[in-house]
């Protein structure tokens, strides 16, 4: 089968077409034919290297790609029929990569639980958009556990993990506080934000103004660090999506966290579909490539200033 991979790190030109054996579904398993893959900050991550030390020793290609959308058309033994999966059936699914294993492929082989239907009404690219992001910001919800009374900041609050992170803390009574460009306030009130902050100069005053004392934590999607330690409240929380290993201060905890930690929680999966299918959480493109571009994409993916996913589309 066709797949984007890469034999070494680098910029988007590392990416190259490869050819690797047909997987099929083993035991509690489904293959999925991938019709459509999203692109994320971890394949940037994957691609420069920053995940040398997990990928040490791994069979190469290096296959890019957590997001998928597709087709069931095998089913393993032991899948549990309760999952209501079947051949022919539209479903997306969370996939947890490794070595020559990932999402930029024809087929994917992954654990039923981490898959579930496609969202009603959903084409490829759309279904491909979202499930990794919303499982990152469940993820970090729930690890935060925060009372319906607490203050939350979500930094980056127009990117992938900020556009779920406000509505579903909204969804639980917490009073959200969000940062991003001056340009996206719209967009970041839609969503539900109590307040909203414009980065740069003066945001911590602005925070701190409408929080005093500090929020209670901080899921900092903007990756902003020391930068936004001071708008957290003595003993508060950061909630840090990569590897920031550094001490705050001020009885501060930061906790890591990892959306593969979720990656086979079916009822959280299962939920989120359902809160996209009510609307609640959106399904968000910015631009579509065929798999064969993409350098192209990951080029436009470096760019930045995205409002919604890059889309791969296999089958072209």
């Amino acid at each position: 089968m066709k797949a984007i991979g890469l034999n070494e790190y680098g910029g988007p030109e590392v990416l190259t077409q490869v050819e690797l054996p047909e997987p099929h579904a083993a035991e509690g398993e489904v293959r999925v034919s991938v019709k459509a893959a999203g692109l994320n900050p971890a394949d940037v991550m994957l691609r420069e290297g920053l995940l040398a030390a997990i990928y040490e020793g791994l069979e190469r290609p290096y296959i890019p790609g957590m997001d998928i959308a597709g087709v069931i058309d095998e089913l393993g033994p032991g899948v549990e029929p309760e999952l209501g999966l079947e051949i022919g059936q539209a479903v997306v699914g969370i996939v947890d990569n490794t070595g020559n294993y990932g999402g930029y492929s024809e087929y994917v082989t992954l654990p039923a639980t981490s898959v579930t239907a496609a969202p009603q009404g959903s084409d490829m690219p759309h279904a491909a958009s979202w499930l990794m992001n919303a499982l990152t910001a469940r993820n970090a919800l729930d690890t935060l556990a925060l009372p319906a009374s607490a203050t939350i900041l979500v930094t980056g609050a127009a990117g992938a993990v900020g556009g779920y992170s406000i509505p579903l803390a909204k969804s639980e009574g917490l009073r959200v506080i969000a940062t991003a460009s001056a340009e996206d306030e719209a967009d970041v009130l839609a969503l539900g934000a109590d307040v909203f902050v414009p980065r740069g100069d003066g945001s911590i005053e602005a925070i701190l103004e409408a929080a005093p004392g500090g929020v209670d934590a901080v899921i900092d999607g903007a990756t902003l660090y020391a930068e936004i330690i001071p708008a957290v409240k003595d003993d508060g929380t950061l909630i840090d999506l990569r590897f920031w290993d550094e001490d705050p201060g001020r009885g501060i905890t930061v906790e890591h966290v990892n959306v593969r930690q979720r990656a086979t929680d079916i009822d959280a999966i299962t939920r989120l579909r359902e809160q996209v299918e009510s609307g609640m959480l959106a399904m968000r493109v910015a631009h579509t490539f065929a798999a064969s571009d993409a350098v192209a994409a990951h080029q436009r993916l470096d760019e930045g200033h995205l409002r919604g996913r890059i889309i791969l589309t296999f089958g072209e």
